[in-house]
């Protein structure tokens, strides 16, 4: 079934009935019909927590008084001020991932590989399978959906490492820049448990995105400060750490980070889940006064990305970057269906930032038009086209959702629906032009 033939249909749009994967029924009956089941309350919320937690909080009226729904009520609202560091095994596993992931860091050194043309490559192979492998065993994933991932990942590491070495190949760019994103939707079939269809879980997986880059944020910076303390106060005995320091300390920490966040995030929620919505409700209205008024001091310089290539990328990154606050921020409102402020906000940020996608499009056609199609071209301009429909989609939920003719759920069912499209532009990208483009 096609993208739109889902986004037709009203009951996924609009009211989508959270089913119980156990046996495919709206989940709140099922919390109903099975109050006197502990072991099956147990199975249906581990199987989607999110899933559950919302279907629970809209039946609790109901339901409240029982003993049963009052144990889950405390359960699911709780939220403790303690930390909690999770078990000694998620931390071994922590550890573990972390000093492969460290070690993998240093190939360049242990086997005198070229730093540039290792790092180019493989970059992206030191956060996310580890990440990713986090999020199988925590989700306790199926074998057979362990080794499709496991296969993408080898063949994604043999291909890319497998590319002629040639550091001005426009199409070894657009794989280096495209890879990261290839992996971080195999990152989501993990987070979500393999279970593809579960939108909820996908929305949440937006979310955790949120929540782990604020985390990471913090404990880079933390580890920034104190490298700096320890390499001055060696330097203030006369022992200079600094190259030892970075070259055999502070990698591995680089490469611990993205799993530690991501760990102390699943443990801890209540650490940064209050800053999300926060970020969201203050940097939406600046952006989009900002991009009104830059859309107009455009036109007041005389600039143009028709002839201006760098002012062309820097238009679709300007885009880029307002596509992903509006997601996030539609992530983070939409737990908050009374925040009717707040979807305006973001439905007239998407409407400039349709303007801008539109821009951008005529330009790269316009260019394609006059200088013919390169590698760089053809990427962006598919790029554009994909997202000036996700805009398109998103920005009509928006309205409807701004005048309550259906609920903020359905713009975030928009935005995880479309996510395959994005993953299936990627593989063309990684895999299909420097074949098309014979590595140029």
């Amino acid at each position: 079934m096609t993208v739109w033939k889902h986004l037709k249909n009203e009951n996924l749009l609009e009211n989508p009935p959270k089913k119980d994967p156990l046996n495919n029924l709206p989940m709140n009956t099922e919390i109903q019909k099975h109050l006197k089941d502990p072991s099956y309350l147990e199975k249906l919320y581990r199987s989607n927590k999110s899933g559950f937690k919302k279907a629970f909080c809209e039946i609790y009226p109901q339901i409240k008084g029982s003993e049963i729904a009052e144990f889950w009520h405390e359960r699911l609202t709780y939220e403790s001020d303690q930390i909690t560091w999770g078990s000694r095994l998620e931390w071994r596993f922590v550890l573990i991932a972390s000093l492969i992931a460290g070690v993998l860091a240093k190939f360049p050194v242990i086997f005198s590989i070229d730093e540039d043309y290792f790092y180019t490559r493989n970059m992206a192979f030191l956060v996310f399978p580890f990440v990713t492998a986090y999020f199988v065993w925590k989700n306790k994933i199926s074998q057979k959906t362990v080794g499709i991932l496991a296969a993408i990942l080898a063949l994604a590491v043999l291909y890319v490492n497998l590319l002629p070495d040639n550091s001005s190949s426009d199409t070894l760019i657009l794989v280096s820049i495209h890879l990261p994103l290839m992996l971080w939707a195999i990152l989501g079939v993990s987070f979500v448990g393999g279970k593809l269809s579960d939108l909820p879980n996908r929305l949440e997986f937006l979310r955790f995105n949120g929540d782990t880059v604020i985390m990471g944020a913090i404990l880079l910076l933390s580890g920034l400060l104190m490298s700096g303390l320890t390499v001055g106060l060696f330097g203030l005995i006369g022992i200079n750490i600094e190259r030892f320091y970075f070259d055999y300390i502070a990698i591995f920490g680089l490469a611990a980070a993205p799993l530690v966040a991501t760990h102390l995030t699943q443990t801890n929620p209540q650490l940064v889940n209050k800053v999300p919505p926060i970020v969201a409700k203050i940097f939406s209205p600046l952006i989009l006064i900002m991009l009104v008024i830059y859309l107009g001091a455009i036109i007041y310089s005389g600039k143009d990305p028709y002839n201006d290539r760098e002012f062309l990328l820097l238009f679709n990154m300007l885009l880029i970057g307002v596509m992903g606050l509006i997601f996030f921020s539609v992530a983070e409102t939409s737990k908050d269906e009374k925040n009717t402020v707040g979807i305006w906000v973001i439905f007239l940020l998407s409407i400039a930032t349709v303007l801008v996608n539109g821009i951008a499009l005529s330009a790269i056609t316009y260019r394609i038009s006059e200088w013919g199609i390169t590698p760089n071209r053809m990427a962006v301009l598919g790029s554009n086209v994909l997202m000036l429909f996700h805009l398109l989609m998103v920005t009509w939920n928006l309205y409807r959702s701004a005048l309550k003719k259906a609920p903020l759920e359905g713009v975030g069912n928009t935005i995880v629906l479309y996510i395959p499209i994005y993953f299936a532009w990627t593989l063309v990208v990684v895999f299909l032009f420097p074949l098309l483009f014979g590595f140029k």
